[in-house]
């Protein structure tokens, strides 16, 4: 009797936990076989090519959204604020580095240079 109880125990667990789905990641509409991140890379790069300097960090913000990166910090008595935007990535690992990224530099709130050369002469 007690073995008959456990068989129907299992089974009607069985057959209530098998009408259950869990939907895990759920990545697959927004990036659509990888290629949404290469569509927001694209505006990132087109965005940022018709940057000018003088730009506002609020502005630049609001345009590309929230950054990868930030860096913010005091050098010379001037607040540097450094964003970092992916606009070089080649194959989806998962993860976002600084070398996917293109690095803009402001000074007090003020677009003053981007790119690699623009955050090395800091």
């Amino acid at each position: 009797m007690k073995t008959t109880l456990k068989f129907i125990t299992a089974i009607s667990l069985a057959s209530v936990l098998s009408g259950c789905v869990i939907a895990v990641g759920g990545h697959d509409e927004e990036f659509n076989g990888n290629e949404e991140w290469q569509k927001i890379q694209q505006f990132n790069q087109s965005y940022i090519n018709q940057l000018n300097l003088g730009a506002e960090s609020s502005a630049v913000r609001k345009g590309l959204g929230a950054p990868a990166f930030v860096e913010l910090f005091n050098k010379n008595g001037e607040e540097i604020e450094v964003l970092f935007y992916r606009t070089q990535h080649e194959h989806s690992d998962g993860e976002t580095s600084k070398d996917e990224c293109t690095p803009l530099v402001f000074k007090r709130g003020v677009l003053v240079g981007l790119g690699d050369k623009a955050y090395q002469n800091l």
